[in-house]
Formats: structure tokens, C-alpha cells, sequence
């Protein structure tokens, strides 16, 4: 039988006796390569950029996102989404994450959960998921059963399907229309893809999601102006903005925000 090929993630790291070195040595190594992140990021803009306007395409018509994944990149994807509701003022069921396991795998592992190749699809149709609805499978290795046969099922169903894996031409890239394989390299503890890998998805993440709402119309100027008013911090940032939109005192624009309920709605009635 022939010996599989050690994927990129698993490759051992370019630091040697790492127990050897001071704390400024290792902090000035991992820094030196996660500077290395962006730059592979940078090889898959082409790739991000036709996901995202398919997203946008599909969402307008009601369609919506879901990420599925396990392990860090199960929680990098439930985090994304749960900061689209607060940054963004959009209904929570618009971006939605998905780890194997479970919700309780957020915060500890459930063993095996990710070699199931039939459950994310299952997890999946609990959302009465639609032909406009898009899947991104989310794997450093890219070789995830929980998050391949997920995407290939979607696909299969009909819905569009992206991923963000860590590998190249691995069984989960093969199975979407758009995959983005950052390269990004062994990691500076060997195999530890909560380093490099784990930024690398988050940035991307962050990319998909924030140029889709800017895409939706959920970003005026370059204000959060749909954002929900949720603790003391947002209603001071949202006092700002009304302050320096309608340039007025911070009291007035303060009392403006609590009346209308969010930045957008104080604007919007000033403007008309």
C-alpha cells in the first residue's frame, strides 16, 4: 500500500529544541511567522472574491450563509457568525456556524465527532436548508469527514459551496465550486493549526463575512450604522457617530440614539 503523503500542516516546523529558547526568542519566531499569513492570503483574493459574489447573490434572494466545521475551525466559524447580529444588525439566522459535536464542542472536544461524514448534512437540514442557502466547509487539513461530507451533500442538493482549507488538493477542496486553499505552511509548533492555519481561516472569515454585508448594504461610509446597541461601549460608538454625521453635542446625539434605536434610523430621519 502506498504511504499517503504528510499534508503542509503536518510538516515539521522550521524551529528546532523550541523548550531551548527564551520567551523573546519564541514570541519574535511565532511572530516572525505569522507575518507569513497575510501574504499567502493575498494568493487567494481572486478565489474569495467569487465566493463572496455569489454569496451576495444568493442572500439578496433570501439565501443564507452557514459555516461547518470541527475543532478550531468549527469555533473560528461559530464565532464569525455570532458577531454578524451585533456588528451588523442582521437576524441571527443569516450567517450561521456549525461544529461537530455540537454546541458543546464550542468550549470542549467531543471525540470522533468529526469522523462522522453523514452529520453535518443532518445538522444542516434542522435549518430547512434551501437551494439558495451556501455552505463553506471549513478544515486545515482539508480532509475533515464531518466538514467533506457536508459540502458534498450540499453541493449534491444543489447549494453553493466554498471551503478554507490549509492544504493543497485535498478531498475537501475537490468536493466545492470555490475552493480557497491558503498555503500558509508547517506551523511553528509542528501540526498545530490553531497557529498559523487558525489565523489564516479567522482573517478569511472575516473577509467573507464583512464584504458581504458591505455588499447587503449593512456598512454606510465606513460606520457600523446597523449595529446593535447592546452594552455601554456600542451606545458611546454610535453616540460618536451621530455626534460627527450630524455635528451636534454629545448629549443631543446620545438622546437622538436611545429615541431612534440605532445610528442608521437617527440618520436616516435627518436626511430624508
Amino acid at each position: 500500500m502506498e504511504k499517503p503523503i504528510k499534508p503542509v500542516t503536518e510538516s515539521s516546523s522550521k524551529y528546532e529544541h523550541l523548550e531551548q529558547m527564551s520567551v523573546k526568542e519564541l514570541l519574535t519566531n511565532i511572530n516572525r511567522e505569522d507575518h507569513t499569513v497575510p501574504q499567502a492570503i493575498a494568493q487567494c483574493i481572486p478565489t474569495i472574491e467569487q465566493l463572496v459574489i455569489e454569496i451576495v447573490k444568493r442572500m439578496q434572494q433570501g439565501g443564507r450563509l452557514f459555516y461547518i466545521g470541527a475543532g478550531t475551525s468549527g469555533r473560528l466559524g461559530v464565532v464569525d457568525a455570532s458577531e454578524c447580529p451585533p456588528t451588523f444588525g442582521v437576524p441571527h439566522d443569516w450567517v450561521i456556524g456549525l461544529i461537530a459535536g455540537g454546541d458543546g464542542a464550542i468550549r470542549k472536544a467531543v471525540e470522533f465527532a468529526e469522523d462522522d461524514a453523514t452529520q453535518a448534512w443532518k445538522d444542516l437540514q434542522a435549518y430547512n436548508i434551501t437551494t439558495q442557502d451556501v455552505v463553506i466547509g471549513i478544515a486545515a487539513s482539508g480532509r475533515t469527514p464531518y466538514v467533506i461530507g457536508g459540502v458534498s451533500e450540499a453541493r449534491k442538493q444543489g447549494l453553493l459551496t466554498g471551503c478554507i482549507t490549509c492544504n493543497e488538493k485535498t478531498a475537501l477542496a475537490k468536493a466545492v465550486e470555490f475552493p480557497i486553499e491558503v498555503i500558509v505552511g508547517p506551523e511553528f509548533v509542528t501540526g498545530s493549526t490553531r497557529m498559523k492555519a487558525g489565523t489564516a481561516q479567522k482573517l478569511v472569515l472575516n473577509m467573507i463575512s464583512t464584504s458581504v454585508m458591505i455588499q447587503l448594504g449593512r456598512v454606510k461610509g465606513n460606520k457600523m450604522v446597523d449595529m446593535q446597541l447592546s452594552n455601554t461601549k456600542l451606545v458611546e460608538r454610535g453616540t460618536y457617530m451621530v455626534m460627527e454625521a450630524l455635528d451636534i453635542e454629545y448629549q443631543e446625539a446620545e438622546k437622538l440614539l436611545k429615541q431612534f434605536g440605532n445610528v442608521r434610523k437617527v440618520l436616516d430621519h435627518f436626511n430624508k
